[in-house]
C-alpha cells in the first residue's frame, strides 16, 4: 500500500484552536484493547476532559463509555471525528460526519491520509487534520 502526503491539513495554531473548541470526540476503531493506540489515545482524552463516544463494531462499553456501531447513531452532539481506520475507509466516514450536523473536525491518526476526503471535508466546513495523533498532540500544546 503506498502512503499519500498530507496535502490537506491544519497548522500548528488551527490544532490548539481545535482543542479549545471541542468538548465531543467520535473515535472510530476505538479498540478495547488497553494495549492498542486506539484505546490508549481515548483514555488520554478522558482523562483530559473530553467526551469520547467509541465507535467500534463489537463491545457495549470502552473505558466506560457507550460503544456505538457508528457515527451516525451517536445521539450527542460530536465536535470531532477522530479516526483510527484505514485509508480506504476514511472517505464513508467522512461522508457519515457531513450527514451528522455540528461536526467541526475530522482528525486522522499518524499514518492515516486521504486527501481526497479531507477535501470533501473542508468544502463541507470543516477543519481537517490528517497523520497526526490527537494525544501527542494534545499534550505538546497543553
Amino acid at each position: 500500500m503506498e502512503c499519500e502526503f498530507p496535502l490537506v491539513n491544519s497548522n500548528k495554531e488551527e490544532i490548539k484552536a481545535i482543542f479549545e473548541q471541542t468538548k465531543a470526540i467520535a473515535l472510530i476503531g476505538c479498540s478495547p484493547d488497553e494495549t492498542k493506540a486506539s484505546n490508549k489515545v481515548a483514555k488520554y482524552l478522558i482523562d483530559h476532559g473530553f467526551t469520547v463516544y467509541p465507535v467500534y463494531p463489537k463491545e457495549n462499553e470502552i473505558l466506560g463509555q457507550k460503544v456505538y456501531r457508528s457515527l451516525t447513531d451517536i445521539p450527542h452532539q460530536v465536535d470531532m471525528v477522530d479516526i483510527f481506520r484505514k485509508p480506504a475507509v476514511i472517505a464513508s466516514v467522512i461522508d457519515e460526519a457531513i450527514a451528522k450536523d455540528g461536526i467541526k473536525c475530522i482528525w486522522t491518526q499518524l499514518g492515516l491520509v486521504n486527501n481526497a476526503a479531507a477535501s470533501k471535508a473542508q468544502q463541507h466546513g470543516m477543519k481537517v487534520v490528517q497523520n497526526h495523533c490527537t494525544k501527542i498532540e494534545h499534550n505538546q500544546l497543553f
